[in-house]
């Protein structure tokens, strides 16, 4: 049937143009043309009608693999297979030429297998993310590792495709093809094994907040893939760090503190050492007027005395001979429950008060307990207000914080000495 009508379009043509090869020639440009029309209705037709049935529809997985343009690559599969299977309605064609052909279109076809796959696993990449503990185990390392994959062994298959030979042709010389990808891929290969080291391990996750001073990376992960692992810092400058380098260089996943759901705080006041000294009567009396130090002074006034009245015995007249209250000891009871009553520390986390070595800049007493919140701006709030409290009530016990000399304090010592 289809070599009657090929032979009638041929005696359509001019005389001149009626040769050996003439039905074959018209025959393979008929089936070109007819590749061509599916394609242009495909590109103009079929995918508008699928982008507006997507508009009518609410299919999350629908919108999906549309947007990843899985069914529009499936689709050009279509003229590759007419021109494919066409070539046999054909009258014989010279063998060279049609050999050709069928090569190409092969390995056209596996190029667009490929990418029908590619967008394939992109769109179960995205499906994955709607989940809610997605972040918890991310895939990304493991798609973009398939897809590369896939690349590889569509380039294998082209190659044998377009020389004509099987595949099992080249894995003569696969020993020669594996140095070269080892070369090639050397950072790929490393970076793979870090990305499941990190995954299985669960050592980052999407959303941590890691700091890695070596590469300047202080900030959220925001993206984990198989070369990279990208890093949002707080200045929000983006820090792209080799995924191979979490394995070679330490550093620090503030997970456990988010999770916790408090943050440390760990400062110091610089408490001036020559204002450290026994508390006299009268300031013991108002001090003891603060509820929160009215139970610890009459509970440490009773001790005291049952001491000194035990081992003293009438010898009290100098304060080496006993016990007395300090004004240090009595600031860092203050500041404990000072943190006890407040409603921004955290109760059921470590909270102590201590003195470090004293040093030429002073003693430093060290204030340690954990925020109730983990947000940045908030943590800074509650640290600010605490040190705020602490550093104004100082005074109140007798205690000055240590500063360098200023210019001001040498202008009141000259208008002192006259």
């Amino acid at each position: 049937m289809q070599s009657d009508f090929l032979h009638r379009l041929t005696n359509l043509l001019p005389e001149h143009m009626r040769g050996e090869s003439a039905e074959a020639a018209l025959g393979l440009a008929l089936i070109f043309l007819i590749a061509s029309l599916v394609h242009l209705i495909i590109r103009v037709w079929i995918v508008r009608l699928l982008t507006k049935f997507d508009e009518k529809t609410e299919t999350e997985w629908y919108a999906i693999i549309l947007r990843h343009k899985l069914p529009q690559r499936a689709l050009f599969m279509i003229p590759l297979l007419i021109i494919y299977n066409g070539l046999e309605l054909v009258p014989q064609f010279h063998e060279d030429v049609t050999s050709f052909i069928l090569r190409v279109t092969a390995a056209l076809m596996i190029l667009v297998g490929a990418r029908v796959f590619d967008a394939f696993l992109s769109s179960m990449h995205s499906l994955y993310l709607l989940r809610p503990d997605a972040h918890l185990t991310p895939i990304k390392s493991y798609i973009q590792l398939g897809k590369v994959i896939v690349y590889v062994l569509a380039g294998f298959f082209i190659i044998s495709s377009l020389a004509d030979k099987s595949p099992w042709y080249f894995l003569s010389g696969i020993g020669a093809v594996m140095a070269i990808i080892l070369l090639l891929f050397r950072d790929t290969l490393l970076s793979l094994v870090a990305s499941v080291q990190l995954t299985s391990n669960d050592l980052i996750r999407v959303g941590d907040w890691i700091d890695m001073p070596q590469f300047g990376a202080d900030g959220d992960v925001i993206d984990i893939a198989l070369n990279t692992v990208r890093v949002q810092n707080w200045d929000k400058t983006i820090t792209v760090i080799p995924t191979h380098k979490f394995l070679e260089h330490s550093f620090r996943n503030w997970r456990g503190m988010q999770e916790s759901g408090g943050r440390r705080v760990m400062r110091s006041l610089k408490i001036d050492l020559s204002t450290v000294r026994f508390l006299s009567f009268r300031e013991i009396e108002k001090l003891k007027e603060s509820h929160l130090l009215k139970e610890y002074i009459e509970g440490k006034m009773k001790e005291i005395g049952e001491y000194n009245e035990k081992y003293l015995k009438g010898h009290s007249s100098t304060l080496t001979n006993g016990r007395w209250l300090t004004n240090i000891g009595t600031f860092r009871r203050y500041v404990i429950e000072y943190l006890k009553k407040h409603p921004n520390a955290r109760q059921d986390m470590t909270m102590l008060v201590r003195q470090l070595e004293p040093t030429e800049t002073g003693l430093p007493l060290q204030i340690y307990f954990f925020a109730a919140t983990t947000v940045w701006a908030e943590y800074e709030g509650i640290q600010s207000d605490v040190f705020d409290h602490l550093l104004a009530i100082a005074p109140e016990f007798g205690l000055k914080v240590f500063q360098q000399p200023t210019g001001y304090d040498f202008r009141e010592l000259k208008h002192q000495n006259g």
